[in-house]
């Protein structure tokens, strides 16, 4: 009985560490330019979602560099930039996803991780489907979301 009983519980204890490590992305988070706060969150989906909720100027400025001409007047603030990740819980990477560049409007294949330091989340996009064709930024968690 308490061998069932505790085996019940170390399961239910993994269980909840494997939560805890795949939701660690979500929250706000300041690019490394510093100049836009992005949120992460996870959708209905299962997905992993990120929408800019903060520019440091012009918050009204426009997707200019769009190449759909009927979004280059969308504003930057909102715009979901980071769509469809999936956690590899081997791998302890959110992968499968993509990143939207709104300072030149493409959008490349992407990857996040940690490291060592769970405040600084690192993102890698990249092309063709060779991830080391490409560029990393390291962004940093900050606790609530800015005015």
């Amino acid at each position: 009985m308490k061998k069932g009983f505790l085996l019940i519980l170390m399961g239910l204890l993994y269980t909840l560490f494997l939560t805890a490590q795949e939701s660690k992305v979500l929250d706000y988070w300041l690019t490394a330019e510093g100049t836009s706060q992005i949120h992460l969150f996870k959708a209905s989906n299962g997905k992993y979602y990120g929408k800019i909720v903060w520019l440091k100027e012009d918050k009204d400025k426009r997707d200019v560099n769009n190449p759909d001409l009927s979004r280059q007047d969308n504003k930057l603030l909102g715009l979901q930039i980071l769509k469809g990740f999936e956690y590899n819980k081997s791998e302890k990477t959110w992968e499968n996803g993509t990143i939207y560049d709104p300072n030149n409007g493409k959008v490349y294949d992407c990857y996040m991780w940690f490291e060592n330091d769970p405040d600084a989340l690192i993102i890698k996009g990249y092309v063709m489907g060779m991830r080391f064709f490409g560029r990393e930024t390291k962004w940093t968690r900050e606790e609530t979301k800015r005015n």
